[in-house]
């Protein structure tokens, strides 16, 4: 049983022995992992004044650590660079200012024409083609700030595209999952402002104005920007569940268009791994904890599978303690063995550290003595003390 726990009793550095949680079942701290102050900070900004855990809150401690944890922190910034790619980077955020630049456009009434999505969805899925794993590793470790509505964006089309291609959809419809993906929460520009930066509980009248936002999605991706239906749907059933307790209204099951359970799947990942101002991201792979855990409620389980078989148990980008105490990188995923992804040692098991991407490469699929031990929160790693 659940806990409460008034934000006063939580000083930074304490740690809950079980995953803690914000209202609406919102993760806000992983068990074991140190709480600090601008976690804290950032639940009173939203007004929220308790947590929710089974476990307990333990006090302060002197960190427990593998071997090369603290010789590996000073150079961590480096060895887990998710933009190490210079022109990956500068592609990434051309395709976020394109984004926010045609949903300011939108917000304002100003026409758009598809065309200019249609490019950037093709500039997108081509990219995905080309850096498929560089990509996901960079928007699962990345920490880019700003445009929060066009990054979720980009974010769950690349995502989507990834899952799509695994799908194996035909070039066509890739296109018009990326353009579904990217446009999926527009609607979010049509309600009142003062609902989206609401701190605390909205109210029911002001829940129904935030649930309408997926109609709102689809008439604009339908009459303003003259999509076929297919692209409209993405936004009008991202919220839509299989067993038929989503909104708008209440679709289930085969009747959810394809693409519109695949941007499902993909979005709620997204919303998990992504910086939020009034909780922790989750790492990848208790992201993806939580979306197995489903049961085909929520989800596809068809969709689901290709998700999982898209980005691993441990999504590339992740990273991992093994069990003879070396930490590395997910830098692939092998379909069909999710468990045992290759790696790039970051910190060796005798605590020697590779800056730069210079440590080895390994393949858990023929490495059969080695298994990953758990997965690890790069913030662990990489943030100053």
């Amino acid at each position: 049983m659940k806990k409460k726990y008034s934000l006063d009793r939580i000083l930074p550095g304490t740690r809950f022995t079980a995953d803690a949680f914000s209202e609406g079942d919102i993760l806000f701290a992983s068990a074991g992992v140190s709480i600090r102050a601008k976690d804290i900070d950032g639940l009173k900004r939203w007004g929220i004044s308790a947590v929710f855990s089974e476990g307990q809150l333990e006090e302060p401690k002197e960190s427990i650590q593998e071997p090369g944890v603290n010789a590996a922190a000073d150079n961590a910034r480096s060895s887990l660079s998710a933009f190490a790619d210079h022109a990956l980077y500068a592609s990434y955020t051309d395709m976020i200012d394109r984004l926010k630049s045609l949903m300011d456009r939108i917000a304002a009434s100003e026409r758009v024409e598809a065309k200019n999505v249609d490019r950037l969805s093709q500039d997108l899925v081509q990219l995905v083609r080309e850096k498929e794993a560089a990509i996901v590793s960079a928007i699962l470790s990345a920490d880019v700030k700003g445009y929060d509505l066009a990054r979720a964006g980009v974010n769950c089309a690349i995502l989507s595209v990834v899952v799509g291609q695994t799908m194996k959809l035909p070039p066509h419809r890739l296109v018009h999952l990326a353009s579904g993906a990217l446009l999926h929460d527009v609607g979010m520009l049509r309600v009142p402002e003062e609902i989206i930066k609401k701190k605390g509980t909205l109210n029911p009248e002001e829940a129904q104005k935030m649930r309408a936002h997926p109609l709102l999605s689809y008439r604009i991706v339908i009459r303003e920007l003259q999509y076929p239906d297919d692209v409209g749907l993405v936004g009008l059933q991202h919220h839509e569940r299989w067993d038929g307790d989503g909104y708008p209204r209440k679709t289930a099951g085969q009747e959810i268009d394809l693409l519109a359970r695949i941007v499902s799947v993909a979005d709620a990942f997204e919303a998990m791994v992504s910086q939020k101002p009034y909780r922790n991201s989750m790492i990848g792979y208790a992201a993806m904890k939580n979306l197995l855990s489903d049961n085909s409620r929520r989800f596809d389980p068809d969709v689901l599978k290709a998700f999982v078989r898209s980005m691993g148990i441990y999504p590339i980008g992740s990273i991992v303690v093994l069990n003879n105490a070396a930490i590395a990188k997910v830098v692939d995923t092998h379909a069909n063995a999710p468990l045992r992804p290759r790696l790039r040692i970051i910190v060796d098991e005798f605590g020697k550290h590779f800056k730069d991407e210079s440590g080895d490469t390994l393949d858990l699929l023929s490495e059969k003595t080695l298994f990953i031990a758990r997965a690890v929160d790069p913030r662990e790693l990489a943030a100053p003390a």
